[in-house]
């Protein structure tokens, strides 16, 4: 049974990186259930890295960063015909100097990161607008809370907030004359490639599995069924949201056991 109801669905995944990649992993799974992936990647270079993993794969170049990329797009996809679905799995922040206390956020930095992470989405659901069919949905990737202050996370998790706005705004603008839906997948600590960049990251990673309940940390094609999902008819009443793939981490800061270790006086 076609639960899902994605088989020969059109689909554009952006941000593929490597097979470790949230993108990587929606594709996956939009493959094994039928949907037909066109991949859009940041430079020649990932084409042609995709193109080894999937010899037959549809893989269109855009640099997100470039306006006149993003302008050009919509007239490369129109010849796949309408799209059902759009995922935004792209974000970027510079760390070369390591961590910084967040006062200290350079403007640069910020504004770039901004740029690709969150107005990236703007810019291409308006180049993509005559692309969509009626009732498409577009996902983009999030992070499971905003507002707890992860220093090594630093400037990037305003920027997901500003993308969690972005999605409700992009909701109410579509509607005007779509159906077309804007949600977003919120997953706590995934392992990536790109996330493994982060300065402390790893220790973070370790942590959160000590906190998750299961004492297992999120897996990122946990993530990418939950992507798969909002992208399919079958939740058609989601609209405007962010939905948490954590494991249940957030309900269990104060595990007994956690608190057993802290407070235990050093031996």
């Amino acid at each position: 049974m076609d639960f899902l109801q994605l088989a020969d669905k059109k689909i554009a995944v952006f941000g593929f990186a490597n097979r470790k990649s949230v993108a990587w992993h929606i594709a996956a799974v939009l493959r094994d259930v039928g949907a037909e992936v066109i991949f859009v990647v940041r430079s020649p270079q990932r084409r042609e890295q995709l193109l080894r993993l999937l010899p037959e794969a549809a893989v269109l170049v855009c640099d997100v960063e470039d306006e006149s990329q993003v302008a050009a797009l919509g007239e490369s996809l129109a010849s796949h015909g309408p799209l059902h679905g759009v995922v935004h799995s792209i974000a970027f922040a510079e760390y070369e100097d390591g961590v910084k206390p967040f006062h200290e956020t350079k403007k640069r930095e910020f504004l770039r990161a901004v740029d690709i992470s969150c107005y990236s989405l703007i810019a291409i659901a308006n180049a993509l607008k005559e692309q969509l069919a009626e009732d498409a949905s577009v996902v983009t990737i999030s992070i499971s809370t905003t507002k707890m202050a992860s220093e090594n996370y630093g400037y990037m998790a305003p920027v997901k907030a500003a993308l969690d706005s972005t999605i409700c705004f992009l909701a109410k603008s579509f509607s005007r004359f779509s159906k077309v839906r804007f949600n977003a997948v919120a997953p706590g600590l995934l392992k990536t490639s790109a996330s493994a960049g982060i300065p402390g990251y790893v220790d973070s990673y370790l942590y959160a599995e000590k906190v998750i309940p299961r004492g297992e940390a999120v897996r990122t094609e946990e993530a990418a069924h939950t992507a798969a999902f909002l992208l399919s008819p079958r939740s058609s009443g989601i609209n405007a949201q962010q939905i948490v793939v954590d494991a249940g981490m957030a309900v269990n800061y104060f595990d007994r056991e956690l608190i057993e270790q802290v407070m235990r006086p050093q031996q």
